[in-house]
């Protein structure tokens, strides 16, 4: 008698994370929460039907310009499809077809097509996309006639430890556009990460969940040639499951304050500010507003 083994299924804690991902967590604690000089309102509604609705506008304090966009998914779950439309205030158009863990576990294929009728511009990538336990690896294609650009990258983890690689090479030229290396470490309530950049860009954040109500993070960055050494600190205090404050400063005296408040289930409000510490008396601050409009 023959005995079949069900396939085996990856553990998510030991899948890295994308390379773009690296480091996220200490990216959120400076970016979430925050609006500088912007009043922002987002909508996300879903039919009966399944299909979700996305819409985003916004205005700028400074300038007084307004844009906006439009984004409708619809999922076709026994295929593994979802289907993506986008249309912003630019006019341009946007189509996006993704199949996910239906060749293969951990795959993605994603098509994704632009227009923009005004000048009947058109642009299309091929993203690919494979994870699983100890690694994480993609290639995304231009599709150009001229001479497309290819983007890979791949990250291994094993053991809490990260190393990652990204690259873009443009066929055009037979060149390498791009040339970036990352490594971390990631463990339950801390994260360190660093990258070089092409051999020019060299950065660094450490994150740190304090306790259920304290994050931390700090970030550091610096050109080779300079002097000019880049950083800052950031924090995230949760008042209780309804309000949270943020605060953030960097090394140009730039101190920026976030509150958010969810008002009832599916509505949530974001007030921010940016001060210039070097120039508190002359001006120049900005605030943000934001609303979060779900249903």
């Amino acid at each position: 008698m023959y005995s079949s083994c069900p396939p085996r299924v990856s553990d998510p804690k030991n899948i890295p994370p994308a390379y773009c991902d690296l480091g996220k967590s200490a990216r959120d604690v400076f970016n979430k929460g925050y609006g500088f000089g912007m009043v922002k309102l987002d909508l996300k509604t879903k039919s009966s039907s399944g299909v979700e609705f996305t819409t985003s506008g916004s205005s700028n304090t400074d300038t007084g310009k307004a844009s906006g966009n439009l984004e409708t998914k619809y999922k076709f779950k026994d295929y593994g499809l979802t289907f993506t439309q986008k249309w912003n205030t630019d006019n341009t158009l946007g189509t996006e077809l993704t199949m996910e863990d239906k060749l293969a576990e951990g795959m993605k294929l994603s098509l994704e097509t632009m227009f923009v009728p005004n000048t009947g511009k058109k642009s299309g990538k091929l993203k690919t996309s494979y994870k699983r336990e100890y690694i994480n690896l993609g290639c995304n294609v231009d599709i150009d006639l001229s001479g497309p650009t290819i983007h890979g990258w791949a990250v291994l983890g094993y053991d809490g430890w990260l190393a990652g690689y990204q690259m873009a090479f443009d066929t055009a030229k037979s060149k390498l556009s791009q040339n970036n290396f990352a490594l971390g470490y990631k463990a339950t309530d801390f994260q360190l990460h660093t990258n070089v950049n092409d051999g020019t860009e060299f950065g660094g954040s450490i994150y740190q969940k304090v306790n259920d109500k304290v994050e931390t993070a700090v970030s550091l960055a610096w050109t080779a040639g300079s002097n000019n050494t880049r950083f800052g600190i950031a924090s995230k205090y949760q008042l209780d499951d309804k309000a949270s404050i943020s605060a953030k400063v960097n090394n140009a005296s730039l101190i920026g304050l976030g509150y958010t408040q969810t008002l009832r289930p599916g509505v949530k409000l974001t007030l921010s500010t940016l001060i210039d510490g070097k120039n508190f008396s002359t001006g120049g601050h900005k605030i943000g507003l934001g609303f979060e409009l779900e249903a």
